[in-house]
């Protein structure tokens, strides 16, 4: 009678996420936003959905939102303590910045020999307009109620005292940052001194300065984990039904670009 019931019992099984592209962007058309509420119910099915011996990303990110970053992998973190369950983070092209970040809610960080991983830092691009505008004799009026509510304004000259505030800013959220790396990587750091500058490594000198540990791919390491007869169930977003047909609109078009510049800062090709 055992061996009857056995046979409609499902074998040991990973659920399987893919994390892919820029954390924080409007969806793009044909994928799922990485925000934490956009992936909410993804995740949250991955530790509930039977009983996984694991959940294992698959993350391929150059970063974006530090908030959205941080969400997302207190997420994470919170059902695997919830639900008893071991995370693995298998990152591919590149897991850099807040792609990273999201790596770091593993228990274990695996990678390719020629993955991209770190670039723990924080950066804010601009243009300045200002001199444009005056060749071209055009007067741009802005009127507000507070002296800093045009922050870093590309349309007039730069003021030092912004500059200040932003470097504040951005030292906050790096230390935010660090304050993760540390608190889920421990001992396993190395005493680099690079490792917090925003330096970037490849494959066995990722491994050597303890971001990851070590060079490995889901199916094979799932299995020299969890035994040969472990199964992989890939949970994907649900897409609207009117996103499935709809053409890619101006604001669509613009994103696409601006995510793009972020793959290139890794010598990547856009998603």
């Amino acid at each position: 009678m055992s061996t009857f019931w056995n046979w409609f019992r499902p074998g040991p099984f990973v659920s399987v996420v893919r994390l892919e592209g820029v954390i924080g962007g409007s969806a793009r058309l044909g994928t799922a936003p990485l925000t934490d509420v956009g992936l909410a119910s993804l995740i949250e099915g991955a530790f509930r959905r039977g009983k996984p011996k694991a959940v294992a990303f698959l993350i391929n990110s150059p970063g974006g939102s530090p908030a959205q970053s941080s969400l997302i992998a207190a997420r994470i973190r919170r059902l695997a303590d919830e639900r008893k369950v071991p995370v693995y983070a298998f990152c591919e092209d590149v897991a850099a910045s807040g792609g990273y970040w999201l790596a770091t809610a593993a228990d274990e960080i695996w990678i390719d020999r020629n993955s991209i991983v770190g670039s723990i830092g924080v950066i804010s691009a601009t243009f300045g307009f200002h001199e444009l505008l005056a060749r071209n004799g055009v007067e741009r009026r802005v009127y507000t109620a507070g002296e800093d509510k045009s922050l870093l304004d590309p349309f007039r000259p730069e003021r030092e005292e912004d500059v200040v505030r932003l470097k504040r800013i951005q030292g906050q959220v790096h230390g935010h940052f660090i304050e993760q790396v540390r608190a889920r990587r421990g001992d396993k750091l190395s005493q680099d001194d690079d490792l917090f500058s925003g330096e970037i490594w490849v494959g066995e000198a990722a491994v050597a300065t303890g971001l990851v540990d070590g060079i490995g791919h889901l199916v094979p390491k799932m299995k020299e984990v969890f035994g040969l007869d472990v199964k992989f169930r890939l949970l994907s977003p649900r897409r609207p039904l009117f996103r499935r047909f709809a053409l890619p609109g101006v604001s669509e078009i613009l994103g696409e670009l601006d995510d793009r510049s972020l793959w290139a800062r890794y010598g990547l090709p856009g998603r």
